[in-house]
């Protein structure tokens, strides 16, 4: 399976959320991904700070284009840690 290849859908009320069987099978197409209750986290460490920047600012690109916005803390000046979650589920 490429999630790579994937585009995330809104959420609207009433959609039922993913069991968390079918969670943790995808899980194992989503690499450096972990899994924490209803959020998954990624953390990345950069070279220098202006890649660390640079990251976030593709990430922010990518997120306001497909309307889900993920957690973003930078920290170490090179580390980048990305959590996503639904609210609407």
């Amino acid at each position: 399976m490429d999630l790579k290849a994937r585009r995330c859908k809104p959420c609207e009320g009433g959609t039922k959320p993913m069991s968390g069987s079918k969670a943790r099978e995808y899980m194992k197409f989503a690499d450096g991904w972990k899994l924490s209750g209803k959020r998954i986290s990624i953390n990345r460490r950069f070279k220098d700070f202006s890649k660390s920047i640079a990251f976030i600012n593709r990430i922010a690109a990518i997120a306001e284009e497909e309307g889900h916005h993920p957690d973003i803390s930078l920290h170490d000046w090179n580390q980048v840690r990305l959590t996503l979650t639904t609210h609407a589920i």
